[in-house]
């Protein structure tokens, strides 16, 4: 991780087809490359960043039981027909494709009806469940207006998870344990605080109301209305009194606020699993229905969504947990400022600590102003000046408080 290696560079010029912040300044930062209206391309730095968050969901739907498998983008009509999604007027943000031989196939934008023809092969008794199975991968939606840099784009990453269970009680129960489990990705991600579980309107997938997790941003396409003292909020699409009563809120406690969706929950009955023929048989042998629910979170998005509320007028301000190194190392001055500097990467890398080391000819202004913009958690400076002195100028870029450590200092601090 040497700066003078790095494939990307950071730029001064804000792009000027984005007006999304996010965007702007991760782009600036060279952490994505716009392809197109709503596609991104994630370079080194961005990846990394894009992994981290993506490790934090895995752990936390592996913690609950989940088995991670990875679908295909593909998907064959013949099952969406079975479930009456097909047709773009139940469903109106497809990508399709053909064949050579015609033959013609969906491309992935959700994948209920794949895993559930895919469990088939597998469940048969009441033994083979309950279960949860999750993938992390790209999914593909023909917006009509790709807008707001990665909070809405046409080509993404997402987590979907789909729970199987053998009756409407053991669904309930494993539907509240994937909620607690998103309570903690969010906290995780430093949105926890933010961030309500909020009611809404089924849509296709079921009568019932869904679950979305909407964090507060200026930047929100949703309107929603925060009961604080509950720590939940209702979508303004489905604010009705009717609605309110059967959630048991009241009008006068919440508060109107703007929110970007960063997850969703929806409880799917049987109406897959029975569409594909998919049953289970119980102790008495016989037949039942097997109750799903799904649960997505939009981790490219959730990138978006960070690097929208965690920075300032200098660049990106990275959450630790999630930022690409937790250490910019830069170094200032001649032969003995590149030597201690050397010396310091690699101890700290055989420690286990990630860092970015600035090893470049440039100016200190210069680098000063990319470690800003690139947003990495702690800056530390080798410089002539302080190597006579046995000390590390160290700066934390949430708070911009710099201070001279010793050796032993730096490495209790780090």
């Amino acid at each position: 991780m040497r700066l003078s290696r790095l494939f990307t560079r950071t730029t001064k010029n804000v792009p000027a087809d984005e007006t999304a912040r996010n965007a702007q300044l991760l782009i600036q930062a060279g952490y994505i490359h716009k392809e197109m209206a709503g596609v991104y391309a994630y370079m080194p730095l961005g990846l990394k960043v894009l992994e981290n968050i993506k490790g934090i969901v895995r752990e936390e739907m592996n913690n609950i039981g989940g088995q991670e498998v990875l679908m295909t983008t593909l998907q064959p009509r013949d099952i969406w027909e079975k479930t009456d999604r097909w047709d773009e007027k139940k469903v109106d943000n497809w990508f399709k494709t053909k064949l050579a031989n015609g033959t013609e196939l969906g491309v992935g934008l959700t994948h209920e009806e794949p895993i559930v023809d895919a469990s088939g092969n597998y469940v048969n008794s009441y033994k083979d469940l309950p279960y949860y199975v999750y993938q992390i991968g790209n999914k593909f939606r023909n917006e009509l207006r790709a807008k707001s840099g990665l909070l809405r784009g046409r080509e993404f990453l997402m987590k979907d998870m789909y729970s199987l269970a053998r009756s409407q009680e053991e669904h309930e129960q494993m539907y509240e344990k994937a909620i607690e489990a998103y309570h903690r990705v969010y906290d995780r991600l430093g949105v926890g605080d933010r961030t309500y579980r909020t009611y809404a309107d089924g849509g296709i997938f079921t009568t019932r109301f869904s679950d979305e997790f909407q964090t507060l941003s200026d930047v929100g396409e949703d309107k929603i209305f925060v009961d604080e003292a509950k720590q939940v909020a209702i979508n303004e699409e489905i604010m009705t009194d009717e609605n309110l009563a059967k959630l048991g809120l009241n009008r006068d406690d919440l508060v109107e606020k703007r929110g970007v969706e960063v997850g969703n929950t929806f409880h799917l009955e049987s109406k897959y699993t029975d569409a594909l023929d998919v049953y289970y048989t119980n102790e008495q042998g016989e037949r039942r229905s097997i109750i799903m629910g799904c649960y997505g979170i939009g981790v490219s998005r959730l990138m978006g969504v960070v690097a929208e509320l965690f920075s300032d007028d200098k660049g990106l301000v990275w959450p630790e947990e999630i930022a690409p190194a937790k250490v910019y190392l830069v170094r200032i001055g001649g032969d003995e400022a590149v030597r201690h500097a050397d010396e310091l990467y690699e101890e700290l890398k055989s420690k286990g600590v990630e860092v970015l080391y600035d090893d470049r000819d440039a100016r200190p202004g210069e680098k000063f102003a990319d470690s800003e913009l690139m947003g990495i958690p702690y800056r530390v400076t080798v410089s002539d000046r302080l190597i006579e002195s046995e000390k590390y100028e160290f700066t934390t870029r949430k708070t911009g408080e710099t201070s001279e450590l010793t050796r032993s200092d730096l490495f209790a601090k780090l």
